[in-house]
């Protein structure tokens, strides 16, 4: 549907794209090329990924004449889409020392002075709701790829030894006060998107589905009191851990969160984008794994909630103005869900329907948003997944009980 005219379009599109360059501005060339590990991705390709996006699956469709900013930027930039063609491997994305970061934002300008005459071109119905969703969903993509540049960029500063700083702000805020537990009736809950605005495919369909009673934690998990489950010996008593988990923990020998460190006085510190920090106790717990958010609640007699069960809370709670508190700006979210498609879910036609549902296996469900997470990008009904060892996202911990 036609919302706004070019001018409100144009803005909105250079909004977003301004911000990616702006998250990459602290950074050297050398911060933007470099990969920490595989499941992370340089800065520079991210910049230049998210231009790739507008350009395959907007400019190449829509614009007459069309001739891409370079050919071999198709099979480069290209992420995980088998309907596009080739890809360049993920664990190597670090090599790609050309093109240079001069070079991928001269990409970036180029596609975006395109975006901007297509936004202004006579277009007829069809095409206009055309160019409009799929600008939409270039933008929310190019969002998530915000925040994925923070993560990424963390975990590759965390390796130096330098421990520098990339912000003056080290992530989510602080919480003191006492965890409470707020009690929901449940009953037949709607979940999934119903509103009339933008949502991913896996979002939907908006479907019923039975919540028996449950309760929810007020608050995150602290630092403090996964510090607790340290000291108790959490990291080395068996029968706290899922099996895999127990195997994951000894296998790498972990005893502690992923950007935590101990001083040599004893002191407890943590990596934080504002570099090397004493450890913040009222600060929520992050970047853990769904293994140490579920042995965590194991050892306090609660267990992680269902992605349902946090869906009608937040719903429950927004209307009521209840008991909850950081439900959204601070981490990410662990439940016990799997990541699987709703019933009566549809993949859609083409490459795009690679986006999300290929994704939907040996994975589990996070709710809610992170501190880099952008504005107005988070919503009750918004699924993010990741592997069950997964930890350099901002991850942490909301128990459940019945």
């Amino acid at each position: 549907m036609h919302m706004s005219g070019p001018a409100h379009w144009i803005a909105r599109y250079n909004s977003v794209r301004e911000r990616s360059l702006a998250l990459a501005e602290p950074l050297s060339d050398e911060d933007c090329c470099a990969q920490s590990m595989p499941d992370a991705s340089p800065i520079k390709w991210h910049l230049a990924h998210t231009t790739w996006f507008f350009e395959t699956f907007i400019l190449e469709r829509m614009e007459a004449d069309f001739e891409p900013f370079h050919p071999a930027f198709r099979v480069l930039f290209n992420s995980y889409y088998n309907g596009i063609g080739e890809k360049h491997p993920r664990p190597q994305r670090g090599l790609l020392t050309r093109p240079s970061l001069a070079e991928v934002k001269a990409f970036r300008a180029n596609v975006d002075a395109r975006m901007a005459r297509l936004f202004g071109l006579a277009l007829d119905a069809a095409q206009r709701a055309q160019l409009e969703m799929m600008a939409t969903l270039g933008l929310e993509h190019e969002q998530q790829h915000q925040e994925l540049m923070l993560t990424d960029v963390k975990h590759l500063l965390a390796q130096n030894p330098l421990q520098p700083a990339y912000a003056q702000q080290a992530g989510a805020r602080s919480e003191a006060g006492a965890m409470e537990w707020v009690a929901f009736d449940g009953g037949l809950a709607d979940i999934g998107y119903g509103g009339d605005g933008f949502c991913f495919d896996n979002e939907l369909p908006r479907h019923r589905q039975y919540v028996a009673p449950f309760a929810l934690a007020s608050r995150l998990v602290s630092n403090g009191e996964y510090l607790a489950f340290i000291e108790a010996g959490g990291y080395e008593t068996a029968s706290l851990w899922l099996a895999e988990g127990w195997d994951w923990v000894c296998t790498q020998g972990l005893r502690m969160p992923m950007y935590w460190r101990r001083g040599e006085d004893g002191q407890w510190l943590e990596f934080t984008l504002a570099g090397l920090q004493a450890l913040d106790l009222d600060a929520p717990a992050m970047h853990l794994s769904l293994f140490e958010a579920d042995a965590y609640a194991h050892w306090r007699g609660a267990r992680l909630p269902t992605e349902g069960e946090w869906e009608f809370a937040a719903q429950q709670d927004a209307q009521e103005q209840g008991g909850l508190r950081q439900m959204f700006g601070h981490c990410w979210q662990w439940t016990s869900s799997s990541y699987a498609p709703y019933p009566g879910y549809e993949t859609a036609p083409g490459a795009l329907g690679e986006y999300n549902g290929k994704f939907m296996l040996n994975q589990y469900v996070l709710r809610g948003s992170s501190c880099a997470t952008p504005a107005g990008h988070a919503r009750a009904s918004y699924r993010n997944f990741f592997p069950a060892g997964a930890r350099w996202q901002f991850t942490g911990i909301r128990l459940a009980r019945k």
